[in-house]
């Protein structure tokens, strides 16, 4: 037996040199595995099916600290099936994640949701695997809510009654935001009973508000969210992009009510950088703000330019600690009202000490990842699934994330060296609502201390033991 476990051992340790390895005999282990271990009754959350294995495997015998060796090295839809296997492999799962030492960085992958399944069903498009895996997720349907961001593994998102959530798909952890009727343009309605019924709605200084239903106000309020980790204040910070004029509010995660900003507008895009948000505003401007202290500081990073042309901004963080301005100019397709598509993409360095904008013709290793996600700069050596100068991007555009249903989604890649684009999968076959939304998928569980009493959770220790993998 020793012998066995040593030569096991040996075969799982060379193998994790080479995660794409150790994940492909995983990924043909792990289905039979699976069927030997797991009882008939388990519940299929999260699953992929294979071809039959020819040959019959059993479970490694190891040592709990040599499987959470391997398994901090596994995309997360691998650790996932593992952790199915059978109780020792689940607990390493468990162990790993309590004593955080899953830090394997994660390839972003696509959300989205298919017709053919459920209201509460979605998609996760892994662009390692050339894939789709299937998820149930919790109420209320997501089918029925609106994606309006997408941060370290969590997603943020609005539903029926126009009240946020944060989601982590993996997990099914949720966690209901501060309500809407906290931020500053809103008001609360109440009907006979005490009973919300209706928002009033202040869609600028010089309009008196106009009152909207309860799903209707997500339609001109939210515009896009982000979940920040300060590291040094260890809470989670989330960021809300709203309207009137695209102002900022922030909750820190447990507060129960938003913070709004001071009155700048028009903000495209954040990030959560050495305790500071930095925010970028449409005509360029670059706002950082102190938001851990009693009173909120700013500073302006960089001064709005005179230009006025039409285009998304976005601010990134490069890996060599870089900030970096992208600028998305958009074309319009005559096949449908508000169609558009990725017609170029500039980039710039922002040089912090002479306050200017620096034009890069190339990011060389690097990849970008833009939509309504948290805005990513990649190493492509440390993300092989992802090809170096390129931009993978998603459609963000406002006019169809929270309207045009039917539009075609503006989903690809762009070759930076040439600009040009092509599609992820051809033909495209992502639904159309919610929009597909980039997510880089993890297991992180939110602090119980940090959490709000309205909280509902569901922990990953508990899905481990019911999860099991099938290919969509």
């Amino acid at each position: 037996m020793e012998a066995s476990c040593k030569a096991t051992l040996n075969r799982l340790l060379n193998l994790s040199a080479h995660p794409r390895n150790l994940s492909a005999l995983l990924f043909r282990a792990l289905p039979k595995l699976q069927h030997l271990c797991l009882p008939p009754t388990s519940h299929k959350k999260f699953s992929v099916d294979l071809p039959p294995m020819e040959l019959e495997v059993t479970p490694p015998e190891l040592p709990q600290d040599v499987l959470m060796d391997i398994f901090a090295l596994l995309e997360i839809p691998d650790l996932v099936r593992a952790a199915s296997v059978c109780p020792s492999w689940c607990s390493a799962n468990t162990s790993l994640q309590k004593l955080c030492q899953y830090k394997r960085p994660q390839t972003p992958c696509l959300l989205y949701t298919s017709e053919t399944d459920g209201e509460s069903d979605a998609r996760l498009y892994s662009l390692v695997e050339k894939r789709s895996y299937k998820l149930t997720l919790p109420e209320p349907p997501i089918r029925g809510r609106y994606l309006i961001g997408s941060s370290n593994g969590w997603l943020v998102t609005v539903d029926d009654r126009s009240e946020m959530h944060l989601l982590n798909p993996i997990t099914s952890e949720q966690i209901v935001l501060p309500s809407v009727i906290t931020l500053d343009p809103v008001a609360p309605i109440f009907d006979e009973t005490g009973a919300l019924c209706k928002y009033n709605f202040t869609s600028h200084e010089w309009c008196p508000p106009f009152t909207a239903d309860l799903d209707e106000l997500r339609w001109c309020l939210h515009d896009r969210a982000f979940v920040f980790y300060d590291t040094s204040a260890k809470r989670y910070i989330v960021v809300l992009i709203h309207y009137p004029r695209g102002q900022l509010s922030f909750a820190w995660l447990g507060d129960d009510k938003w913070t709004l900003l001071p009155p700048h507008r028009n903000f495209h895009d954040c990030l959560y950088k050495d305790g500071l948000l930095y925010a970028v505003a449409q005509q360029r401007e670059i706002f950082a703000f102190d938001v851990r202290g009693p009173m909120v500081t700013e500073k302006l990073i960089l001064d709005r330019a005179n230009d006025h042309i039409y285009r998304k901004i976005y601010i990134v963080q490069a890996p060599c600690d870089d900030l970096l301005q992208v600028w998305r100019i958009d074309e319009d397709v005559d096949s449908a009202p508000y169609d558009i598509h990725v017609g170029k993409i500039d980039i710039f360095k922002v040089d912090t000490t002479l306050a200017k904008l620096v034009k890069i013709n190339s990011l060389d290793d690097l990849v970008l990842v833009l939509g309504y996600n948290q805005s990513l700069c990649l190493s492509a050596e440390e993300y092989p699934g992802l090809k170096a100068n390129h931009v993978y991007f998603t459609d963000d555009h406002a006019f169809n994330i929270f309207g045009h249903k039917h539009n075609r989604r503006d989903i690809g890649v762009f070759d930076l060296a040439n600009n040009t684009r092509g599609e992820l999968v051809s033909p495209q076959c992502w639904s159309n609502w919610p929009p597909p939304i980039w997510i880089t998928p993890a297991l992180t569980e939110l602090c119980p201390t940090t959490v709000p009493p309205h909280t509902t959770t569901v922990w990953s220790s508990q899905f481990c033991n019911q999860a099991c993998l099938r290919a969509a």
